[in-house]
């Protein structure tokens, strides 16, 4: 069994992509061939070379909300940020957020936002957390639109830029509910995924709503003692036919992103068998997991000592991830969510 510290690697800094290239598909790919350990340096728009008629590519359709609001108390003009976490139940304006400093958002207080939003603080959690009511307006969503800001991934050590709005979000993004993009998804282009079912290409969409938890580090050496952050997910029937037929006729399913690789897995009732569901998950994949669904998987490159890393570990085999990463880190790939991808196959 690894621990936590089989999971460091040092990433030179000036590789995190802190924004994302001109053009969404100008990313370079590293393909991993887990089989053989072989390793192919490309560029992203050739990921269809490595794709095959009857294949499926299942994506992720979550939208990423505006999830970083700034807040004056009423009573005492106090300044707070509130980050939105995720709803309480999803047809109700009560949220569960993070606030800092926390200890001026006080249970009973009224908070304004702007000249049409405001919250009332229902309950004060532990961990900086508080469940919060926004208050009756006609549309809570539009409004909550145009109050926040792009929720950027806080290793950017920067605030949103009028760009993010766009380039933090898939081509493809439907569901509003997430407060980081599934990354993967990024490098996909309208005319690229259009090319691609030309070709024979399936796309099966669900959704998994990608919650804050997905930053949170692994604290214990012990990697099995850590707890994961749950979230919410869809697959629907279309898409659970889709998956189920192309395992059928040996296709093979490719996740896009680790968020659409949970979902499958959770999703899985037996080998090469998802069931349309929906509900939370916190599945926690790592070495030795045993696949269910997977075949492929596209990513990006994860922080040291991530979840993420210990997931496509566990797909790809310890030795040949780290194998690739000393590859691209050599190469100089860009890191993390704006950075470049990865095809496992």
């Amino acid at each position: 069994m690894h621990t936590l510290s089989d999971y460091d690697y040092h990433l030179p800094e000036e590789l995190i992509a802190l924004y994302p290239l001109a053009h969404r598909s100008d990313s370079r790919l590293l393909v991993l061939h887990s089989t053989t350990g072989a390793l192919e340096d490309t560029q992203f728009t050739n990921v269809a070379e490595y794709l095959r008629r009857g294949d499926c590519l299942v994506i992720n359709e979550t939208k990423v909300i505006p999830a970083r609001l700034f807040a004056t108390r009423e009573t005492t003009g106090a300044q707070i940020e509130i980050f939105l976490e995720h709803r309480q139940a999803d047809t109700t304006d009560t949220w569960l957020v993070l606030a800092a400093p926390a200890k001026k958002l006080k249970q009973g207080e009224r908070y304004i936002i702007n000249d049409t939003l405001s919250c009332v603080v229902l309950d004060e959690c532990a961990d900086g957390q508080r469940v919060v009511r926004f208050e009756s307006i006609e549309n809570v969503e539009d409004a909550l639109e145009a109050a926040g800001t792009m929720p950027i991934p806080p290793y950017l050590h920067r605030d949103a830029e009028a760009l993010d709005n766009e380039r933090y979000q898939t081509v493809y993004a439907h569901t509003p509910g997430a407060v980081a993009a599934p990354t993967a998804g990024l490098h996909f282009t309208n005319e690229l995924l259009a090319s691609l079912e030309e070709r024979g290409v399936r796309i099966a969409r669900i959704t998994l709503h990608v919650g804050l938890g997905t930053f949170r580090p692994v604290e214990t050496e012990d990697i099995t003692q850590h707890t994961m952050h749950s979230e919410r997910y869809v697959v629907s029937n279309e898409a659970a036919e889709i998956i189920n037929s192309t395992k059928t006729a040996g296709g093979r399913v490719i996740a896009v992103g680790t968020t659409a690789a949970r979902t499958l897995e959770t999703a899985a009732i037996t080998h090469n068998i998802v069931e349309a569901s929906s509900g939370t998950t916190s599945i926690f994949i790592y070495p030795p997991y045993r696949f269910k669904i997977l075949d492929g998987l596209i990513t990006n490159f994860h922080q040291p000592r991530s979840t993420l890393l210990m997931m496509i570990s566990a797909f790809a085999g310890y030795e040949n991830i780290r194998k690739a990463y000393d590859h691209a880190i050599a190469e100089r790939y860009r890191f993390l969510s704006y950075g470049d991808a990865m095809l496992i196959l």
